[in-house]
């Protein structure tokens, strides 16, 4: 997790504090993945896992450091996950089964 992820959780998305411990399963165990559309390419993932909430999982690069970190976590609403499956910039995540 980045440093500063629990104080940006609990100033801008407090009802999300719960799922802070929960995000080793979110990584793990994704039901959609994806990319943001207005971050740089190959430089931030998503992952969504549906709980209660559904919950999204920001994850960045660190170009200079080489490294990835958990940017933000936050609910999302069931029609942006329609609109971005539907324009490809997410997919449902389906591991193999073998």
């Amino acid at each position: 997790m980045a440093s500063g992820l629990r104080v940006h959780i609990e100033r801008r998305h407090p009802n999300c504090l719960e799922y802070l411990d929960l995000i080793s399963d979110m990584i793990s165990y994704p039901d959609f993945i994806g990319i943001n559309p207005h971050e740089t390419p190959n430089q931030s993932i998503e992952l969504i896992k549906q709980y209660d909430s559904t919950i999204l999982i920001g994850i960045k690069l660190d170009i200079k450091k080489n490294y990835l970190y958990v940017a933000t976590l936050h609910d999302i609403r069931e029609s942006r996950i329609i609109r971005q499956l539907h324009s490809g910039h997410l997919k449902k995540y389906e591991p193999n089964n073998t």
